[in-house]
């Protein structure tokens, strides 16, 4: 953009997996002006834990626009094609590949939008009566409707917060700063993909192998991740329309009871952890390299002497198990809550159980006027269940909101083809109306 509009169609605050779809779905639309602001230098995706070995756990399709638009030029088919990877990527089998091509892909959409304003944080919002006031370091702009993709919060566990940073942390932080963790007493808190993969790292190098591993987790189990063909079925449009159009009640139950379709461990990486511990532990004579507590809670943390002193609870009765450690490293997880960009608006808000409630085409229910919307992503897992906060449907929310946006159907989100039926119809995109912006839609 060569010049700044007075007022923008739509401003973003965050530019996440979940902003840089909607860019580019919204990047050829005639008359619409955009802009996306971060407060990051670059696009980064959770730098912390890009751990060498992670992968996807979504097929490489489910991109940013492909399921919606596959002729979009920012299509992770195109990013190969580009790169000139393409044939080779295919020799290799994959359907899911690297996390770090996930997000060399996402680099290279970010690279050919030109919305896009890095290293400008966006502080906090207001209503001044005609358009949203977003204030930023290097000023202030105005937006018609505005999208939050500002992303969750890490998750410490209470007796984890207020110690020493650089001995107990989230795995937000890991690959943040140097570490080193090699003949250290090491205690990893999470038994989900996050936690595994901590462990699976920390076992992988002879220069940063800790003596011992203390990997404690509340499941009963190192549970895998349930991505069978009808599970998958869930991270379709109409499970979301379905599950959406359920009874408020019925919606916490029924994330819970499919909690490990989404929050459980890959099968390969469990397959690889196992013969990594087999490898330690009977051919290298490492004696328990890893000791591994289930049905354990974390129940405080203390400074000591001889180091941290950690406590885990059995979870069915029982004494409470004390082992003296150097570090912790906390996967336990994000919090899904009100974001601080919105605070300013909070009392506009129609707010459920302290958070926003979201209506069908993702934007908040408010009391300022119909045309004028605030977007989430990402913020919607009350509503939209364990798919919102999944990559799978990443394209499909964003074409929601701008359909929603534009006040047309630029793209179809509603039933596709699926193996089972939900029964009860969905909500429609928006119930109250579109925003509806007059724009230029000819081709």
């Amino acid at each position: 953009m060569s010049e700044l509009p007075e007022t923008f169609d739509l401003l973003g605050v965050g530019i996440g997996p979940s902003n840089l779809s909607l860019a580019a779905l919204t990047s050829g639309e005639r008359g619409l002006s955009t802009v996306f602001l971060d407060s990051k230098d670059r696009f980064e995706w959770h730098p912390g834990l890009m751990l060498p070995d992670a992968q996807m756990q979504v097929h490489f399709l489910k991109d940013l626009v492909t399921p919606v638009d596959p002729t979009n030029p920012f299509s992770f088919l195109a990013f190969q094609v580009a790169t000139k990877r393409l044939y080779r990527l295919l020799v290799t089998g994959r359907s899911k590949v690297p996390r770090r091509e996930f997000e060399q892909y996402c680099q290279w959409v970010a690279a050919g939008l030109d919305n896009l304003r890095f290293g400008r944080r966006a502080e906090n919002v207001e209503w001044d009566g005609s358009a949203f006031v977003v204030h930023t370091g290097e000023g202030v702009l105005q937006a018609r409707n505005i999208v939050v993709g500002t992303g969750l919060a890490p998750r410490l566990p209470r007796s984890a917060r207020g110690h020493d940073p650089e001995k107990v942390f989230h795995t937000d932080q890991l690959l943040r700063r140097p570490r080193d963790f090699a003949g250290k007493r090491v205690a990893v808190v999470g038994g989900g993909q996050s936690g595994a993969e901590v462990v699976n790292y920390l076992l992988g190098g002879e220069d940063r192998r800790p003596e011992r591993i203390l990997w404690g987790t509340r499941r009963s189990n190192l549970l895998p991740l349930d991505d069978s063909p009808f599970v998958d079925e869930l991270y379709l449009p109409d499970y979301s329309h379905h599950f959406y159009a359920l009874p408020e009640e019925e919606r916490a139950e029924t994330v819970e009871r499919l909690r490990l379709t989404s929050d459980g461990i890959s099968i390969p990486l469990l397959e690889d952890l196992y013969r990594r511990l087999y490898d330690l532990d009977l051919l290298e004579g490492r004696e328990r390299s890893c000791r591994i507590l289930l049905d354990h809670a974390l129940e405080d943390l203390e400074e000591t002497a001889d180091g941290l002193v950690i406590g885990w609870r059995p979870t069915r009765g029982g004494e409470v198990v004390r082992e003296a450690v150097d570090m912790v490293i906390c996967a336990t997880g994000y919090e899904h809550g009100m974001p601080d960009l919105l605070l300013g608006l909070k009392d506009r808000l129609a707010i459920s159980d302290g958070l926003p409630v979201v209506r069908p085409d993702f934007s908040l229910q408010w009391d300022g006027p119909a045309e004028h919307r605030i977007y989430v992503q990402n913020a919607a897992r009350r509503e939209y269940g364990v798919a919102d906060p999944n990559l799978s449907l990443l394209a499909w929310r964003s074409a929601v909101i701008a359909n929603s946006l534009l006040g047309l159907r630029r793209y179809d989100t509603g039933s596709v083809s699926t193996a089972l039926d939900w029964a009860g119809p969905g909500p429609q995109e928006a119930p109250d109306g579109p925003a509806g912006l007059a724009l230029n839609t000819s081709y």
